[in-house]
């Protein structure tokens, strides 16, 4: 559909995209999240979702986007708001739209794309544009939370690293103001949908040059680089997984799920996600196994997509904890990414918090001693279409 101003022709349109256009556009894109991968909709069973391109306005059938979005559709989960709702739906976009950052104008990109997802439904619009605004390196991170003399990261030094990205980030923020998207509310609590502060290890130097496993290695704190060695000569078996071995990677999954404390996913989402990712030519999902002797240690699940790779989940047993086998499991995905030319390695998000007894205190201090800098992104900002079922919306998810 076209977006229009005062009676003006937008420089843009929006329409569906095929799951084959919108790999191909994705294959020029290395840093692209795998939650815009349009393969992952069959692994997030319980959404809708559609492809959309952005395109110049008139261009013919067989053009490119500019942009592309895989947009994720829910409906409001609350009973008694059915009657209101009339089929509105929260539109979701994960780490996207993803476009070339120098060529984006927001403000004429979005407003056709906000429109077309008015027209299918949409009550709120949440989008995470995949940004960085801001880096701390690690050992500043680590070193502040043992000191305790600080509340939070982002009163720390940020490290000076790709400055032309932060000012495109910055600019972007002012333009989803004027836009109308409402930005994230600080919090030291993970927030539903991606954390805005994730922990990654760079697997390159400020000229792109990729690092040695040493110079990676070198990055930990003492006791992490003693125990990731160690791990080397604990008798451990590091293997790969085959799909028929998820059956396993989820026992030992339940395991630390009640030992943590904390809900897991059914073995059904791990299939999904091995077999539909391996399936895309963008990406790989690949499970690792630590054993000693017949016994498994330890159990990760690694995705990587073009020149980024993640740590998606860990499992590990209570046996044999001095063999260090996650640590074993670390070094090889790290390896393994690095061997793939991957910029980062990332371990997923943590609390800006630097109370060392905040609660996710231990997981900011995991992170860190690993040698992830700490990034702060943009964040999921909300496009609120009807503010009265976005208030709703938001209530309900406050109190999950």
């Amino acid at each position: 559909m076209e977006h229009r101003d005062s009676g003006v022709a937008a420089a843009y349109q929006v329409r569906p995209i095929s799951t084959q256009e919108h790999t191909r556009f994705l294959a020029d894109h290395k840093t692209a999240s795998f939650l815009q991968n349009p393969r992952w909709p069959a692994v997030k069973k319980e959404w809708q979702a559609q492809s959309l391109g952005v395109f110049e306005s008139g261009s013919g059938s067989d053009a490119s986007p500019v942009a592309a979005a895989l947009v994720l559709f829910r409906r409001l989960p609350i009973p008694a708001a059915v009657p209101l709702l009339g089929g509105k739906k929260l539109a979701y976009m994960a780490e996207g739209p993803v476009m070339d950052p120098a060529a984006a104008d927001l403000e004429q990109l979005l407003p056709p794309l906000i429109d077309h997802l008015k027209s299918s439904g949409a009550f709120l619009i949440r989008m995470g544009l995949p940004s960085v605004l801001r880096r701390w390196e690690a050992k500043e991170v680590r070193r502040a939370l043992a000191a305790g003399e600080n509340t939070s990261i982002e009163e720390l030094a940020e490290l000076e690293v790709d400055t032309a990205g932060s000012a495109q980030a910055r600019q972007w923020q002012e333009q989803l103001r004027r836009l109308g998207f409402k930005a994230p509310a600080p919090s030291t609590d993970f927030e539903a949908g991606q954390p805005q502060f994730q922990a990654r290890i760079p697997l390159t130097d400020p000229s792109g040059a990729q690092l040695s496993i040493d110079e990676v290695l070198a990055r930990m704190d003492q006791s992490s680089r003693r125990q990731t060695k160690k791990s080397t000569r604990s008798e451990l078996t590091v293997s790969v997984g085959a799909e028929a071995d998820l059956q396993a990677w989820h026992t030992l999954y339940a395991e630390t799920a009640e030992r943590d404390d904390f809900t897991g996913r059914p073995l059904s989402y791990f299939q999904d996600m091995y077999s539909e990712l391996n399936a895309s030519p963008l990406s790989e999902c690949t499970l690792y196994l630590a054993h000693f002797e017949d016994q498994l240690l330890a159990a990760a699940i690694y995705v990587r997509q073009g020149e980024f790779a993640w740590y998606v989940y860990g499992a590990s047993s209570a046996a044999e904890r001095k063999r260090y086998a996650p640590r074993a499991l670390q070094l090889r995905q790290i390896e393994d990414s690095l061997a793939a030319g991957c910029q980062f390695y990332d371990l997923g998000g943590l609390s800006p918090s630097l109370d060392p007894e905040y609660p996710l205190a231990g997981l900011t201090r995991f992170k860190t001693t690993m040698g992830a800098d700490v990034v702060q992104t943009l964040g999921e900002w909300d496009y609120e279409v009807n503010p009265l079922l976005a208030k709703a919306f938001n209530l309900y998810m406050s109190r999950r």
